[in-house]
This record gives C-alpha cells, sequence and structure tokens, in this order.
C-alpha cells in the first residue's frame, strides 16, 4: 500500500537521492498539501490519537490555574498575552479561561488570547470550541506573529512534532540516518555521508553497540530560544508539557500512530502522525543559556497533584452517580499516575519565567 504522500517522497528521492529523517518527518508533518497536520483532524477517537485535554477537563483546568498562580506571582501585570502554541481543537485553552475567569476575573477581562494555529481544519474547530471568547481570541501561522508585550504560554505536545535528525553508530563513527528507496521501490532506512560533532555525544557505556542510535533536534532548541527571546522582552512565564526524558541518552524514539496504535514510521506517510521523545536535558540547557529561569522540570504526576488535580477531581465528583465518580478517578490516575498506559510518569513538565519567579507547588489565591 501506498500513499499520496509516499508516492511524492518516492519521487523526490529517485530525483535527488536519500533525504533525511528530519526531512521525511517534516514533510510527512507539514507538506502544503498532503501533510498530516495538513489534511485531517488527529484528534480524538475518530481520529488516530488522544491528548490529555481530551482526556479530562481536569488537565486543561490545572494549566488554567498554573497560569493564574505565574500572574500572581509576577505581580499581577497588566495587558497579558495568554499564548497557547498548537493548541489542537482548543479544548485545554476552553478550560483554561473557564478557570481563569473564574478565579482571576481582572486577569481574564485585561487580557487577550493568541493561539497559533497552521491548520485551517484545526482553527475551524478551534473557532467552535472557543466561541464563547472569540472577541479575545487572535490566530496566527506563528509565534512571531503573536503582539510583544507580557506573556504567559502553554505548549503541550509541541515539541515532539517538530523535526529532529537521528545519527547511526558505525565501525567508523556515527553517520546521519537517512530514507531512500530498497530494491522493491519501497521506502527503506539508509546510512548517509554526514557526521556529527563527537561534543554533541553524551557520554557512552562501554561497548556501545553499531546500530546504536542517538537523536538531537537542532529545530526544538531553536523554538525553545525563540520563545525564551519574547520572555526577556517584557517578562512571562512558560510551561511546556511533553513525553520525553531528562537526561540526554541514546536510543531510537522515532513513531508513528496510526487509528490510535504504533505503525511503522515508514509506512504510510502523511496518514500517521509521527513523533519522538523530547530531549528535555537539552531544551533547560538551551532555556539557561538564554538567560531564562528555569523554575523547575518535573514529571506531570508531580505538576498536576501539586496545583491540586485530586482536590479539583474531588469537588468535581461530588454529588455525581458512582459511575461518573468512577470516571474521573480514573481520568485523574491516566494523567498524572504511573506505569504503562498513564501519563504522569512519561510526560514531563517545563517551567521557565523571566524574571526570576519561584513557580513550583504554590496554588494560586482563590483555587479551591
Amino acid at each position: 500500500m501506498t500513499t499520496q504522500l509516499g508516492d511524492t517522497i518516492k519521487a523526490l528521492i529517485r530525483a535527488h537521492g536519500p533525504i533525511s529523517v528530519t526531512d521525511y518527518f517534516a514533510l510527512c508533518l507539514a507538506h502544503p498539501e498532503h501533510g498530516y497536520y495538513r489534511s485531517r483532524q488527529p484528534f480524538g477517537q475518530g481520529g488516530d490519537f488522544i491528548t490529555a485535554p481530551e482526556i479530562s477537563q481536569l488537565f486543561g483546568e490545572m494549566i488554567g490555574v498554573f497560569m493564574v498562580h505565574a500572574w500572581q506571582r509576577h505581580g499581577t501585570p497588566g495587558d497579558i498575552r495568554l499564548v497557547e502554541i498548537g493548541p489542537g481543537r482548543g479544548t485545554m485553552m476552553a478550560d483554561m479561561l473557564r478557570v481563569v475567569a473564574r478565579l482571576a476575573p481582572d486577569l481574564y477581562a485585561g487580557m487577550s488570547v493568541h493561539m497559533v494555529e497552521t491548520s485551517p481544519k484545526l482553527r475551524d474547530l478551534q473557532r467552535q470550541t472557543l466561541a464563547a471568547h472569540i472577541g479575545k481570541i487572535d490566530w496566527h501561522d506563528s509565534f512571531d506573529e503573536v503582539p510583544r508585550g507580557f506573556i504567559l504560554l502553554a505548549a503541550n505536545e509541541l515539541f515532539d512534532a517538530i523535526p529532529f535528525r537521528q545519527f547511526v553508530k558505525t565501525p567508523t563513527g556515527f553517520r546521519e540516518r537517512m530514507v531512500s528507496l530498497d530494491a522493491d521501490d519501497e521506502l527503506t532506512f539508509s546510512l548517509g555521508v554526514a557526521g556529527i560533532d563527537p561534543a554533541l555525544l553524551p557520554a557512552a557505556p562501554a561497548g556501545l553497540p553499531d546500530g546504536t542510535i542517538f537523536e538531537i533536534a537542532p529545530a526544538r532548541e531553536a523554538v525553545m530560544g525563540t520563545i525564551c527571546a519574547r520572555l526577556q522582552e517584557i517578562g512571562g512565564s512558560a510551561v511546556i508539557i511533553d513525553y520525553g526524558y531528562t537526561v540526554t541518552a541514546y536510543g531510537d524514539t522515532l513513531q508513528a500512530v496510526r487509528h490510535h496504535e504504533f505503525d511503522p514510521p515508514l509506512a504510510h506517510p502523511g496518514e500517521a502522525d509521527l513523533t519522538s521523545h523530547v530531549d528535555f536535558d537539552r531544551l533547560s540547557r538551551t532555556a539557561a543559556a538564554s538567560g531564562v529561569d528555569v523554575n523547575g522540570l518535573m514529571h506531570q504526576g508531580d505538576f498536576l497533584r501539586g496545583l491540586g488535580i485530586v482536590e479539583r477531581a474531588q469537588a468535581l465528583g461530588r454529588n455525581k452517580d458512582p459511575a461518573t465518580q468512577n470516571e474521573i478517578r480514573l481520568a485523574v490516575e491516566r494523567l498524572a499516575g504511573e506505569g504503562a498506559g498513564k501519563m504522569g510518569e512519561l510526560f514531563k513538565v517545563l517551567l521557565l519565567s523571566h524574571p526570576r519567579i519561584d513557580l513550583r507547588r504554590v496554588r494560586p489565591a482563590g483555587a479551591s
């Protein structure tokens, strides 16, 4: 089986030779006609995967609590830009705004909301989801278009969708992993000639076997640098949430998801979501080098519990029937719990601010 984008990629390889994993990744997600995020609505039961905001309103509510807390810790400045990059169907922003309006009416009244979204299909869904707040919201194709000013920024599962590079250990050193064509004219992985600066490699255990893969994502670090530069202009805070690891390491984390199941990464270009795990170690170092304060890097479960997700779940389930209470309990366990099928340990949360404030484990005034 092939796909329209697969045929396009094959023609490109025939004409110009193998392409890098980073170019393949970018084409699969962002090709202007057949790219995954340009041609389909991927979220929810009818899509290919479910993100945390779609599991329960509790997730977006906790991000809203965090935004109020950050605003208070910064001294309740005015003229705030509340920004979300990669806002999905708008579910998280809707839950955030409901909480902000309840806990901090002055913040809600005085702020503007900015959605950074390139997909026309998703923008339409976001407008429907956020109809009650539509007069406060502007949409932008890139973060650079967001008006200058004090920002409170959220990015949930953004960085895993930004292209990255892979290098493979060989007897003569690391060489870049490429995508080429095999004898049957099917997409396959191969090796290129480009190497990697050894200084970028983490310490390796003795006897690291040939075939070991190392991933690095300059594009992700560039996006982080852009966010940090904006925080430094006037001030603000950001919360970055994604699945990944806290110490730079070796390993192949490229994966595809289609119809809620894992799919071979080369099998359905443009019809499956491609992701990889985020190296939070390098993102944190990028932020620190930019002069922005890294307030914390923690597991999602610790972050959500610190903001009061358990207490909020109890309040949400009060006087509800047992089935509804159990549904709420299971949602909290999936969002904040540890182990297979749960997000509390796999997902990490990076908190950034400028100027320096303490954002960790403190709930805002008025939160219950």
